[in-house]
């Protein structure tokens, strides 16, 4: 392998990773902190990568302006759900959250199909993202793959402000870590898990918007998404973000190289991962927190 091989690896390992972040965030935000196992979390993925699909035409070359209504849109509908039927699912055992979030998959894959069709599907670049930045010789990396790591890049940064520096990250930290004394100090404890919910949507669903042009829109992308964040999740440790980040790099750089050099044993690479560090340390790479 050269060195422009090489730096092209690196690169969409990276990639890969930065785009798991954000799925698997949104998952630690809901599962950590929230105490809910929501198998529907890799549908929401698929709503923003249809979402991407439908407004991109609307939108134009305006992309981020599509990306930023997609993330609003998709905050109201994850605010909404929680509301609906998230909120019923608080204290009650895994089997039930199981069934539910479960039976949602369905829901959202029906209302796919009716929808947009079951046809794959694919969304153009805009114009000032396409073309290709030379690597040396003949090698070149698209310049939209640059800008969907940068993209997560700081969405990952803003995110640790939020949760570190704000008011509102402090309410949240409070709130995972004893959600009764944070109701006994006044704090509206279920809207503030709306919050956290809608912003775990939007986060999932940003991710299939910056997705969606470098791949393509299908039925059921959802799935493979999901089983790989919750990898990413046990991995980094239960809700901690900055052990979530860490993971999905490693995951990505796992997975994107395992393809690379050993491509019959690529599909159990990220799990021999998981069980290696889950052998030395059970709770994760980090421990819960942020």
């Amino acid at each position: 392998m050269d060195i422009s091989t090489f730096l092209v690896q690196c690169l969409n390992s990276v990639q890969y990773g930065l785009l798991l972040f954000l799925v698997a965030s949104g998952l630690t935000l809901i599962f950590g902190i929230m105490g809910v196992i929501n198998l529907a979390h890799g549908s929401f993925y698929m709503i923003g990568a249809y979402m991407a699909y439908v407004l991109a035409p609307l939108f134009g070359d305006n992309f981020i302006i599509m990306l930023l209504a997609g993330m609003l849109l998709s905050a109201i509908f994850g605010f909404l759900l929680e509301w609906v039927f998230f909120s019923f699912l608080y204290g009650r055992d895994h089997l039930q959250q199981v069934l539910m979030t479960y039976a949602l998959i369905l829901v959202f894959e029906e209302l796919r199909s009716i929808l947009v069709g079951n046809e794959v599907h694919g969304v153009k670049a805009p114009e000032w993202l396409s073309g290709g930045v030379s690597l040396g010789g003949v090698m070149t990396y698209p310049v939209y793959n640059l800008f969907a790591s940068g993209a997560c890049l700081v969405v990952a940064f803003a995110l640790y402000w939020v949760v570190n520096r704000t008011r509102l990250g402090m309410m949240i930290r409070a709130g995972a870590s004893n959600r009764d004394m944070t109701r006994g100090l006044g704090i509206n404890i279920r809207l503030l898990y709306r919050a956290v919910f809608a912003g775990g949507v939007a986060l999932a669903a940003l991710a299939g918007m910056i997705a969606a042009p470098a791949a393509s829109v299908y039925p059921g992308m959802g799935g493979s998404v999901l089983i790989m964040c919750f990898v990413v999740v046990v991995i980094g440790g239960i809700g901690s973000i900055s052990g979530a980040l860490i993971a999905a790099l490693l995951v990505g750089f796992v997975d994107t190289f395992g393809k690379v050099f050993f491509a019959q044993l690529a599909g159990i690479g990220v799990y021999v991962l998981m069980a290696v560090i889950l052998i030395w340390r059970p709770q994760g790479l980090r421990n819960k927190g942020f």
